[in-house]
């Protein structure tokens, strides 16, 4: 499914999967997650039928800073006929196929991504998956015990599990696609080409990240998207194939090698502005097409994942921003209203 196409379910049914997820995650307490006690061999268990692997025909883009063949990477169930895994893995599949626990293999679709968080959404037609449990990365300490479940390498005989520990928390890295991500849960537990998409696990059983990245210079460095961080962005996928955000009032664009000679810039790195909506508080703003977005407030901007980062910022109070811009190799500062999801 392109990017901004709606998944074709009703919207009844939408509202539905996603009032499941509301109560069996978000409107949790953290006092009613359950001790993160259970012996790893326990935790696998409970996880494990939740996992499945994920392989894509075509041509894909595979794990980050490292090439696969096969093409074949992770996902969780996340919901009745739903599976979660990364964006990265299924970007520009012609064709996949979902290996379930029991050894079937079934055909899946892409119903929902958003590049900006590396997380896709696939649907196959089958009834009897089991769903995951998903826990609160917000509960996560530095130092405690996590499980990382996988396909690494594709290869044969199931999943693959691995242990480690939780190293940082909100981590922010730059993989090849070029958009940074943010909120990541760092981790040493043993992640490699085909473990994108599978889950991180807590003590408790219950799912706290979906592994995307390793640093490829180092040891032991692994990173997963906090789940908490993509909770919103599953039930958005759900009822509307795309990640819901604000409007900006303009489109933009990040600066690439090919961005630059197309457009015959000054400078190598920033935000394009490639359109502006007439009226909209952009516009009024002053900001025009072809203007180079280099810095929200003190926040410097590469891509576009760290523009909204800068204008979704929780806790600031400011209703308005100042965006660092380029306007034909001149510096301005322009004041902006904060977009707000209406």
């Amino acid at each position: 499914m392109v990017w901004g196409q709606r998944a074709s379910l009703s919207v009844a049914g939408s509202v539905l999967l996603m009032g499941c997820l509301l109560s069996s995650v978000a409107a949790a307490p953290d006092d009613n997650l359950p001790p993160k006690s259970l012996p790893v061999p326990d935790v696998v268990a409970e996880v494990l039928p939740s996992v499945v692997s994920v392989m894509a025909h075509g041509p894909v883009r595979l794990a980050p800073s490292q090439t696969l063949p096969s093409g074949s990477g992770s996902g969780i169930i996340i919901s009745p006929g739903y599976i979660l895994t990364s964006n990265h893995l299924v970007t520009g599949a012609t064709r996949l196929v979902v290996g379930l626990y029991d050894g079937r293999l079934v055909p899946g679709r892409v119903v929902g991504r958003d590049f900006l968080t590396d997380l896709a959404l696939v649907k196959v037609e089958i009834e009897g998956l089991v769903p995951t449990k998903l826990g609160r990365s917000s509960r996560l300490r530095i130092g405690e015990t996590v499980v990382a479940i996988g396909n690494p390498l594709a290869m044969k005989g199931g999943a693959t599990v691995s242990v480690g520990v939780v190293s940082a928390l909100d981590r922010a890295i730059v993989p090849p696609s070029g958009e940074t991500l943010y909120n990541l849960v760092q981790s040493d537990a043993a992640i490699n080409p085909g473990s994108s998409g599978g889950p991180l696990v807590d003590l408790s059983g219950r799912v706290v990240g979906i592994n995307t990245a390793v640093a490829p210079a180092a040891q032991n460095i692994s990173y997963a998207v906090a789940i908490d961080e993509a909770i919103p962005v599953v039930q958005s996928l759900l009822v509307r194939g795309s990640m819901l955000r604000p409007s900006l009032g303009f489109v933009p664009v990040t600066i690439t090698d090919s961005v630059v000679a197309s457009f015959s810039l000054d400078v190598e790195r920033g935000v394009l502005i490639v359109w502006v909506e007439p009226g909209s508080p952009a516009a009024q703003a002053g900001l025009r097409e072809g203007d180079v977005v280099t810095a929200v407030d003190i926040t410097q901007v590469y891509n576009m994942s760290d523009l909204w980062h800068a204008l979704l910022k929780d806790g600031s109070p400011s209703l308005a921003v100042t965006l660092s811009v380029v306007r034909k190799s001149t510096q301005e500062k322009i004041p902006l209203k904060r977009p707000v999801t209406k």
